[in-house]
């Protein structure tokens, strides 16, 4: 940009189009030439309009269901804890190889019988699975998510 080129009036008037020639944006008034776009009310064409060909979400085949993004909680049965003993959370379910990373939603769901007596602090426990622990003489807390830390720009 160059100082001549500053616009110093406050409200610039809107230049006016289609005034001829000499007035700058004269002619086919910065429509190009001929063809759809170049005629009047090319405006109202609908949004995805390919010029009379079929458009690209008519060709396109219509999907059954829905994708969903949200994250499904890893599911542990009761019989599995049977090896592990006091407290019980996410870390301790990961280095025991039964969910696959302590950062990931965890219910415990009943199967098989319960022996040891465990303190579980988990996402979620179904209600047989609560009273199974609480049979063994163990207790469920029910604890947010854990955060993953996050690294550190160096």
């Amino acid at each position: 940009m160059k100082y001549n080129d500053l616009v110093v009036e406050k409200n610039a008037r809107p230049s006016r189009k289609g005034r001829g020639i000499a007035a700058g944006q004269g002619k086919t008034a910065g429509r190009g030439t001929k063809g759809q776009k170049a005629r009047t009310g090319h405006r109202k064409m609908p949004a995805g309009f390919m010029g009379g060909q079929r458009a690209i979400m008519q060709a396109v085949p219509k999907l059954k269901g829905f994708k969903s993004f949200h994250a499904k909680a890893e599911v542990v049965y009761t019989d599995r804890l049977n090896d592990l003993s006091g407290k019980v959370d996410n870390y301790k379910l990961a280095e025991a190889a039964l969910i696959s990373s302590p950062f990931v939603k965890v219910k415990v769901i009943s199967r098989g019988e319960l022996k040891s007596k465990i303190e579980l602090e988990t996402q979620f426990a179904s209600k047989s699975a609560v009273e199974a622990i609480k049979k063994a003489g163990g207790s469920f807390k029910k604890v947010e998510i854990l955060k993953k830390p996050e690294k550190k720009a160096e």
